[in-house]
């Protein structure tokens, strides 16, 4: 018989149960725990693998194997029945079970598909457990997986599987694919690596600590799941550090970076933004009602300097035409040598310090310190030189180099007279792809014959060298820093031809104009068109911007010369996209069919070649150790490469 404290618990969880139902009735939601055979009719066909007795999340449990006596619980399998059924009765006998020194002991037998459980045997087991705040729960678990492991609807699932077998733990369900790689990458784990009881156990009870500061600032509420928010916590913070950081202090840190969680975890994170804002669309009243600055103070953070690096060159002389373009309205200063995170970090205090409101980072990898800054120095803005980053702190800007490569590739296929032309990659990074692929496809505009030799300039390979000796006398190599016609004149830059006495004639390269760049974006928060907004923003321009062109040497013949023209005009119109028209791969697939265009995340995170390349996208144990960091950060293919480890 129940005692009165059992009896009075039960009234309490029915009570909590008939309210939960009504809600979700008023809400038009199904008020019952879901039922495995309607979700997946096909389970009878299934695939299924017997698992070893293990705790699983009590919260992870949603419904059961079939319909049977699913009206008995509410949704979340709070008590429906009357006091005085036989099933109260039962569920009070429990209850007394628990709460005496044995406990429930026996574990419940589940189906898990798709990351969820649904109960076989122990539903009121499940009810009671769950009233009294169980976390985990004891379970024999069938794992009933989908019939078609191709159909990319399941390639997440698929490394959930792969990612729990190999630690036991169950609490990490992410949606993309990608993101368990990332987050073994975080905390220092190579992908099949197993784990031992004492790092399933530390890893467990950080991310409770840290589900719990995250549910404290109303994470869920908000549409965002404690594990995307860790992946981007560990963006900033190291796994040690994360270990380490008290409860009230990792809240805190976690609150700094709110802002960009919640727009890391929108259905489009990333705004790219093709073109600059018109500074004309706001009338001076709208201007002064967004608080617009009348002058501001920007720093330029380079990590080295313009004698060792044309990069940082290219840069510079950017600031400079700032400087020059908007007199009176933007003062500058440069920092140079921010090589170490650590001095890095010393010289963005030391900017904001010196009174900096825009701050540029002008690396990719330097946007882990600059991420940090932005959390610190929360009123001042700041912006790296970096792609596809769904940070709303910092935003990141970049420019449409597959644009000038395609027009550069129309001048090398006109000039093939052997039907091969040499292309030297920079680093596997988001958008070199792109760059190769527009590339091709000029070439193939005016010489429908060529092969594309690729090499590349971050492996272990002399690539002039090997392109020369595979017959090769039209060659893409780097892109001049300036747009200077002397840079194609005095050194290997851009795409150039081997004349008969071996001596390089220069041809075209696309340059980077940074100054008409950074002016824009300094115009476009002066007009006051730049507000904070919570989601990422990715500035993202090409030569309809002024931020590309071409620089065409006078060896180029005039008919080649003014083809090349006349499709520049077309595209700094906006009227011409290289990649509207079909490109496949080498493995045949197809990259563009010509028809629908490509987006603008498709493009900067094309990640295959077009058939008429031959060559490869290096892995990361290809690349130069001086070169992985930007490869880490910017990589083709970042989420799957391995953690950092000690030599």
């Amino acid at each position: 018989m129940a005692s009165a404290y059992t009896a009075d618990e039960y009234i309490k969880a029915q009570r909590m149960g008939q309210k939960e139902k009504k809600e979700l009735e008023a809400l038009g939601r199904d008020p019952f725990p879901a039922v495995l055979d309607e979700v997946f009719p096909e389970i009878s066909a299934a695939s299924v693998q017997e698992l070893p007795v293990t705790e699983i999340p009590a919260g992870r449990i949603i419904g059961t194997r079939s319909a049977g006596r699913t009206n008995a619980f509410s949704a979340s399998f709070l008590p429906l029945p009357d006091q005085n059924s036989e099933f109260a009765a039962k569920w009070m006998a429990l209850c007394e079970a628990h709460l005496s020194d044995t406990g429930i002991r026996d574990p419940i037998e589940c189906c898990e598909y798709l990351g969820d459980f649904y109960v076989v045997e122990g539903n009121k087991r499940v009810s009671v457990l769950r009233y009294f705040g169980a976390v985990r729960i004891p379970a024999r678990v069938l794992r009933v997986l989908p019939s078609d492991r191709s159909d990319p609807r399941y390639a997440a699932y698929f490394e959930f599987v792969e990612f729990q077998k190999m630690t036991g733990i169950w609490d990490i369900r992410f949606k993309k694919t990608g993101e368990y790689s990332r987050l073994l990458a975080a905390i220092g784990k190579k992908p099949g690596e197993e784990w031992t009881d004492a790092e399933k156990r530390r890893f467990i009870s950080r991310y409770y600590g840290f589900r719990e500061a995250f549910d404290s600032l109303g994470g869920r509420a908000q549409g965002v799941e404690p594990e995307d928010a860790l992946l981007l916590f560990l963006k900033v913070y190291s796994y040690e550090q994360l270990s380490d950081m008290p409860q009230a202090e990792l809240k805190k840190a976690l609150s700094g970076l709110w802002g960009d969680v919640k727009a890391a975890a929108g259905p489009e994170p990333i705004e790219v933004r093709t073109a600059p804002d018109c500074e004309e669309k706001k009338s001076v009243i709208q201007k002064l009602i967004a608080g617009a600055p009348k002058h501001l103070n920007a720093a330029f953070i380079y990590q080295q300097d313009t004698e060792n690096s044309s990069w940082t060159r290219g840069h510079a002389e950017g600031a400079a035409y700032l400087s020059e373009a908007l007199p009176g309205a933007v003062t500058v200063k440069n920092y140079f040598h921010a090589d170490t995170n650590e001095r890095a970090a010393e010289l963005i205090s030391e900017a904001v310090a010196d009174g900096a409101e825009l701050v540029f980072t002008t690396t990719p990898p330097l946007l882990g310190e600059t991420l940090r800054a932005a959390i610190r120095y929360p009123k001042v803005r700041f912006f790296n030189c970096s792609a596809c980053q769904p940070l709303s702190s910092v935003k990141s800007y970049y420019c449409r180099t597959y644009e000038g490569k395609f027009i550069t590739g129309v001048i090398a296929g006109a000039l093939a007279e052997n039907d091969l032309v040499g292309y030297v990659g920079s680093y596997p990074i988001l958008g070199v792809p792109a760059s190769i692929n527009a590339f091709a496809l000029g070439v193939r505009m005016t010489n429908p014959r060529a092969r594309i030799l690729l090499e590349w300039t971050c492996t272990n390979v002399d690539c002039l060298r090997t392109l020369r000796e595979k017959g090769v006398r039209v060659i893409s190599n780097r892109d001049i820093p300036l747009p200077d016609v002397n840079y194609l004149k005095h050194g290997r830059y851009g795409t150039f031809l081997i004349g008969r006495d071996g001596a390089l004639e220069p041809l075209a390269s696309p340059c980077w104009v940074w100054g008409k760049l950074y002016e824009n974006i300094v115009r476009s928060v002066l007009g006051g068109s730049a507000e904070k907004k919570e989601q990422a923003v990715n500035y993202w321009w090409g030569m309809d911007s002024g931020v590309i062109d071409v620089t065409i040497s006078e060896n180029v013949p005039a008919g080649v010369r003014t083809l090349a023209q006349v499709l520049m005009d077309k595209l700094k119109k906006g009227e011409l996209d290289p990649f509207d028209q079909r490109l496949t791969a080498r493995d045949g697939s197809i990259i563009s069919d010509g028809r629908t265009g490509l987006t603008s995340m498709e493009i900067l995170k094309m990640d295959r070649l077009a058939d008429c390349v031959e060559g490869h996208i290096p892995e990361y144990d290809e690349v130069f150790p001086m070169s992985r960091a930007l490869v880490r950060e910017l990589g083709v293919h970042r989420d799957s490469i391995p953690p950092e480890t000690e030599d």
